[in-house]
Formats: structure tokens, C-alpha cells, sequence
């Protein structure tokens, strides 16, 4: 039975993913490293390209033990740890929240805990470079001023969850949505602690509980 370890060096997908990455892994070099060994008939890679050659990448989520038993050969054992690789991967995506933020109406909606709350939530949304949500944060709770709202606060989660670029947002509990001389302020500060870090600010929203304002549409900064 054939196995990774017998492979020369540059066959080895296990050392090319520890040298250059998971990115630079083709699929059937991930799915032998998931597999391990091969069988009696085949080698852990030939075995992995039949397996996507068959299903496609598509039907993957729904392979049967029975299917690759059958159709390919495959053990108990074998068919057991593919069928449940691709079952993980399947609930990780199902479970994943990446949403996309391309306009404000996008973020008043996802801001619909805090829009008629009695206190100003202070929120940042940190995005990757397709405006899909990497992460978001609730940085102060009460009435917003600068010394509250640092930059410190702001970019530090942004800079340790890679993100290119972020959005502001807060709730304004009179229901009023015109910014305040604190808010613009606290924008513009933040604006040019973005252009120093790399880190774009692509908005800042304000909302209340049926209503918003953007700084970007208004041309406040």
C-alpha cells in the first residue's frame, strides 16, 4: 500500500503545504493529505484524482459509503474518512456568516440589535478586499466622544484580522440621524489614522430605528 511518505520530496503534498501554504496545494494534493494512504490498487495521489475526477467538485457533499465502495474500490475504513472530510467541510461553510457590505443599507440591516437601543453602540464592521465581513465589533457603549473612541481601538482588530478596509456605524437612540460636530470629528480622526495604517474607511453609518444617514452619500468626509 502506497503512502505520501514514499513519494519523492516534490510530490509530497505535506511538504509543499508546510514550505508554501494551503493555497498552493492543488485539490487532490489536499485530499491526500486527508486520505494518508492509498489502497492496494492505487497510490494515495492516483487515488485522491479518481475520487475528484468521478464526483466533480460539486457532488462532493454527497457521496455515499456505498458509492465509493462500490464504484471505486474502496474499503470500509477509506470510504468512512472521505465521506466524513467532506461532511466537516460541508457544516464549516453551512456555518460560516461571510456576508457581504456593499452599501448602507446592507449595514442598516445588519444593525437591527442596536438601532432602537437607549444607548449609542459604537460598531465596526472589518472587511476583506470584496467587501465580504471578515469580522464585527461593538468598540464602545454610551454617548460617543474622542476620547472614548480611540484609533487604537478601532485599527488594532482590524490589523490583526487582515482587514483592507472598514465601516463605522452607530445608533443614535433619539432617533435623529444627522451626525453631531462629535461625530464628524471622531470620523475625520479616524479617516486619517486610516490613510497612515493602509486601511480605507468606507463609510460611516448612522442609524436609528427606521432610518439611516451615510457620511460617504453625504459628503461629509
Amino acid at each position: 500500500m502506497s503512502k505520501i511518505k514514499d513519494l519523492p520530496n516534490f510530490l509530497r503534498p505535506r511538504e509543499k503545504l508546510f514550505e508554501k501554504g494551503p493555497d498552493a496545494l492543488k485539490d487532490y494534493e489536499l485530499l491526500a493529505i486527508l486520505l494518508r494512504t492509498g489502497t492496494k490498487k492505487s497510490d494515495v495521489i492516483s487515488l485522491a484524482k479518481k475520487v475528484l475526477r468521478k464526483y466533480k467538485k460539486e457532488g462532493l457533499n454527497n457521496i455515499s459509503l456505498n458509492e465509493l465502495k462500490k464504484n471505486l474500490g474502496l474499503g470500509h475504513a477509506k470510504a468512512c474518512e472521505i465521506v466524513a472530510s467532506f461532511e466537516f467541510a460541508q457544516r464549516i461553510l453551512n456555518k460560516k456568516k461571510t456576508k457581504l457590505l456593499m452599501s448602507p443599507e446592507n449595514v442598516f440591516k445588519e444593525l437591527k440589535d442596536i438601532r432602537d437601543n437607549k444607548k449609542e453602540h459604537f460598531v465596526i464592521f472589518y472587511l476583506d478586499t470584496r467587501n465580504q465581513e471578515i469580522k464585527r465589533e461593538i468598540i464602545s457603549v454610551g454617548t460617543l466622544n474622542a476620547s472614548l473612541i480611540h484609533p487604537r481601538e478601532v485599527f488594532e482588530p482590524a490589523i490583526r484580522n487582515l482587514a483592507a478596509q472598514i465601516i463605522i456605524a452607530h445608533n443614535h437612540p433619539s432617533g435623529s440621524t444627522e451626525p453631531s460636530e462629535e461625530d464628524i470629528a471622531i470620523t475625520k480622526r479616524l479617516v486619517e489614522a486610516g490613510k497612515i495604517l493602509g486601511i480605507k474607511i468606507i463609510d460611516h453609518i448612522i442609524v436609528s430605528k427606521d432610518k439611516f444617514l451615510s457620511f460617504r452619500e453625504k459628503s461629509l468626509f
